[in-house]
């Protein structure tokens, strides 16, 4: 058996929407959770990331400027 390495706070920000929509594996979610209570930054990280994605996910189209919207869509397309 393999033994696994600590996920560091660069791997784990490139994890992060992994983790919120539920598709890590079961072994490196495990590792992330464990990066989550050893890192108060990584924590922290992950609080305001959930906070960012409630606060535009409760907003309705009508309530953001197109030129906005727009923008948005575009800088998030490609972001892993």
């Amino acid at each position: 058996m393999s033994e696994e390495r600590e996920m560091d706070c660069n791997e784990l920000v490139e994890l992060v929407t992994a983790y919120l929509d539920g598709s890590l594996d079961p072994d490196t979610r495990a590792r992330f959770d464990e990066h989550l209570l050893e890192c108060d930054g990584c924590g922290n990280y992950l609080q305001q990331f959930r906070t960012t994605v409630a606060s535009l996910g409760s907003l309705g189209d009508e309530e953001l400027d197109p030129t906005f919207r727009s923008r948005l869509l575009t800088a998030f397309r490609n972001w892993q």
